[in-house]
């Protein structure tokens, strides 16, 4: 994660131009690139005995932070003084109150460990928006094919691969998928938010996507098969049997 000077947490909500650093998984380790800047070797991993205490919405907590030359880099990239921080294990944030378990945590993520989007629920959006957009304006970490648009909405437990998830809430858009990712500016007319919330607007929140709980651990492989393991129709149906058997009993 970067931070500023005050050690609170930076991204493209107010600051685009984060969307022209470019993270490549090299050997076990990352590549960096951005505009005008030398690549960037980042191992996976920081080993520092130096940390400080950072920001993250209304978190607090203290990690470890990346040697000068790499948060140099970054400060370079950005335009701006920064630092990049990395959350060893002992560090985990909890996940917000009033959501999943009292044992669950996340890393430096706004509210989930993983998101989710469907292939059909982008297509939908593309064939109302004048100029389509590419999945990547909207950062999942897992798209699927879902067989119809918003499915997705719909589930409460799935299994990829050998990962078991929980489908905890659905995922509340901000300003970021306005940014044009190819040159890191705000799209003049707020799109394609704009003509999402024209449609997936609930309580004055836009969502598209669903945030993901793992509750058993595995591996995850591009072109695992996607099981529905519980949907809202079987609660539906559970909650219409419990309601049944109480009216005739």
């Amino acid at each position: 994660m970067l931070v500023n000077e005050r050690g609170k947490f930076l991204s493209q909500r107010t600051h685009p131009q984060m969307a022209l650093i470019q993270v490549h998984p090299d050997a076990d380790d990352f590549v960096v690139t951005a505009p005008n800047q030398p690549r960037l070797s980042l191992p996976a991993a920081i080993s520092s005995d130096s940390t400080r205490r950072v920001i993250v919405w209304r978190d607090e907590l203290t990690v470890a932070l990346a040697p000068v030359e790499i948060s140099d880099w970054f400060s370079v990239a950005m335009g701006i003084p920064c630092q990049l921080v990395y959350m060893n294990k002992p560090y985990c944030r909890p996940l917000k109150s009033g959501y999943g378990r009292p044992e669950d945590d996340l890393s430096f993520a706004d509210g989930a460990p993983v998101m989710m989007i469907s292939a059909e629920s982008l297509a939908d959006l593309n064939c109302r928006l004048e100029r389509p957009v590419e999945m990547k304006r909207f950062r999942p970490n897992v798209v699927v094919t879902a067989g119809s648009a918003f499915a997705e909405d719909r589930w409460r437990r799935i299994r990829i691969g050998e990962v078991e998830f929980e489908v905890a809430w659905s995922c509340t858009r901000c300003t970021i998928p306005t940014v044009d990712p190819a040159s890191g500016e705000l799209d003049a007319q707020g799109e394609p938010l704009a003509t999402l919330g024209s449609f997936r607007r609930s309580r004055s929140r836009i969502t598209l996507g669903q945030n993901l709980i793992p509750r058993r651990l595995g591996s995850v492989r591009v072109g695992d098969s996607v099981e529905i393991v519980e949907s809202l129709e079987d609660e539906e149906r559970d909650a219409s049997h419990a309601s049944t058997q109480g009216e005739t009993s």
